[in-house]
Formats: C-alpha cells, structure tokens, sequence
C-alpha cells in the first residue's frame, strides 16, 4: 500500500462549539484562511448531532459556558467506538479547575482564555498532524493485517488440501490392501495437521504477547538440557534432509547455561529457530551453540541454508513479514521467537548472507 503523507494545506473540517456566535465569527476569518472548513455548533445536542452524521477533522470546544458541557461531548467522542480519531481542543477558563476538568475529560490539547490567534493556529495544526499520523498507522496496520490473512489462508489451505485429497485416496482404495502404502500416507497425513496446528499455535501465541496477556512462569532452566531434547526431537527432520543437526557448548560448562525463564516458552523458542534453521537448509549443517559471558548466556544457531537478503533481514522479526523466496510462510514464528526473547528481557539478532547460510543470536540474562 503507498503511504499516505499529510498535505498541511489540504482542506479540514474544524467543528467549533460555542454558544456565541460573535466568538465563532473574530476566529473563523483565521482559519479559513489557511483552508479550513468550521462548522459551528451552539449547544451538546447540535455538536454530537453533527460529529455523529459528519465527523470532523478536529473539534474545538469554548467549554464551561451555560449550554455547553466539554467534558461531557469530549467523553462521547473518546468513548464512541464507531468515530475515527477526532482530536479534541479544549479552550478553557483561566484557573486550575477548568484545566483539571479539561484534562480529566481526555482532550488532546487546550487552550487558556484570551486565545492568541498564532498559538491557535499552532495547536490546530499539531492536532490535525496527530490525527493524520493516527490514520496513517491504522490504514498501515489494516493493510498488513490483510496481507498476513491473504496469506495465511494460502498457507492453511495448501495442507488443508493435500489432507482431503490423501482422505479421499483412501476412502477410494487406491491403495488396495497395502497396508504399507497406506500407512506411509497416513503418516503424510499426520504430518500435514501437525503443520496446520502449529501454524493455529503460532497466531494463538503471538495474540497473546500483544494483547498483554500472556501469563508467563519464571524458574531456573537448564538450557544445554532443553537444548539437548530439542535437537534430540528435530533429528528425524535433519536425517530426512540429510542435514548434520548439532548442539555444543562454547568454552563453557553446562552450570553456566542456565537462565531464570519460561521453560515451555523458551522450548517454542529453540523449536522455532532450530526448526526453521533445519526447513531453509538443503545440505551441510544447523548447529546449536551455547556460551556464558559477562552474566549473558548466548544461544547461537547457524545454518548452511539458502541465507537472507539484507533488506529482508531489517524486518524479519516484525510481524506478517516472511522472506520472499519460494518457501515462504506466515511470517510469524520469528515474530514470536522476538517477542518471547524480550518477554525475558533479552535480544534476537539475525546475520546472513545469501545462499551461505543464516547466524541466529540470541542473548539472555543468565541465572
């Protein structure tokens, strides 16, 4: 999607609210001047009436006068789910209780009376590049969020298929009575759903991390252990490959490998790279390090694989980005690989070079 850039002289709606129309008329001249629309309102009713059939750019709100309730039409604004952004301005009185209440009601700025016409401006126009960046963001985010979902249907959709068409083989006898046959596509079958609930697995997990609620238990692990029984479960995938899967310890010992953490997490997190490692690596070897240095233990995985581009590499661990060659997924296990390494208040690197093979570094604080 290409990037929207906020043109400052392009025309924005400005609802102003006020129940003096003398006040709207020494200020509108301004704005208009600089390419605004004002509309203006005289009471709550006729301001939420318009907000909710033509939400403005910005609203300015002269509160705390007779018929006009700031706090009161500022809460609606926030509070409605159905609005887009509306940065609100508040003008208010000269004393400490008007200001509280403007910043209790959660404006987004405000204004002490008598208003200088070059501090409004100001304010109007930083408000106006607050919303614009806000918008900006979301169509961003919205787009990406689109994208991963384009992309995970393909992704779910390939095995999804694969399954039912073996599952109809079956149920058709096009394997007679081979018992041997059948068994090595039902373990194709396997396989494929295994896939399919880890990808489930991953959208779960990295929900979790962003939506703040992912409750992890912190314990001494052993990482050479898990190390050990990671590489230990991932050896059938090398062997298939004809891939050397290794795991070592660095002019280090065993007790000094050992993290305070989340052993299930820090497990998904050892899976994810060392399986990754082994996917992108055709020949040669994925090799597993670990070493302790200045109350840091370094996991360290390096590949003979097909390598990362450098562009590539600058936003690998951001979520819905995959790299662009031919086996590319839904981008979200290095994600939550990043996310899981600072749940533990520790970093992931990545180096590489293409068609040498990837370095995968990451730091944590030891025990």
């Amino acid at each position: 999607m290409t990037p929207f850039f906020w043109n400052p002289s392009s025309t924005e709606s400005i609802l102003w609210v006020d129940d003096s129309t003398k006040n709207f008329c020494s200020l509108k001249s301004i704005l208009k001047q600089q390419g605004y629309r004002l509309t203006l309102a005289n009471n709550d009713t006729e301001a939420l009436t318009k907000i909710a059939e033509s939400p403005p750019d910005l609203v300015i709100l002269n509160t705390f006068i007779s018929n006009i309730n700031g706090c009161r039409i500022t809460q609606q604004i926030k509070q409605n789910c159905d609005l887009p952004f509306i940065p609100v301005l508040l003008i208010a009185n000269c004393d400490q209780s008007s200001l509280i209440r403007g910043l209790q009601a959660s404006a987004d700025e405000f204004l002490m009376k008598p208003v200088e016409q070059k501090e409004l401006l100001a304010r109007v126009r930083s408000l106006l590049r607050l919303k614009h960046s806000i918008n900006q963001r979301y169509q961003l985010a919205r787009q990406r969020c689109e994208d991963f979902m384009i992309k995970l249907t393909h992704d779910l959709r390939t095995p999804l298929t694969s399954t039912i068409q073996l599952l109809q083989m079956i149920q058709k006898g096009n394997f007679g009575h081979n018992f041997s046959e059948i068994r090595k596509h039902l373990q194709l079958l396997t396989e494929s759903n295994q896939t399919l609930l880890s990808m489930v697995e991953n959208v779960l997990e990295v929900y979790q991390y962003e939506a703040g609620c992912k409750d992890l238990e912190f314990f001494p692990v052993d990482l050479w252990e898990l190390a050990q029984k990671v590489v230990q479960e991932l050896k059938p995938l090398a062997v298939v490959k004809n891939v050397a899967l290794n795991v070592k310890l660095n002019n280090t010992q065993p007790s000094a490998v050992k993290v305070r953490g989340d052993r299930i997490e820090l497990y998904r997190l050892l899976t994810n790279l060392v399986g990754n490692a082994i996917r992108f690596t055709d020949q040669g070897s994925v090799d597993v390090y670990l070493s302790s240095q200045d109350q840091r233990v370094t996991i360290t995985v390096k590949d003979t694989g097909i390598g990362i581009s450098k562009i590539e590499q600058l936003c690998l661990f951001e979520r819905f980005r995959q790299g662009k060659h031919q086996r590319q997924g839904n981008g979200l296990g290095l994600c939550l690989c990043r996310q899981i390494v600072e749940a533990h208040q520790g970093s992931i690197s990545v180096s590489s070079t293409l068609g040498k093979g990837s370095i995968f570094t990451v730091s944590l604080p030891a025990l």
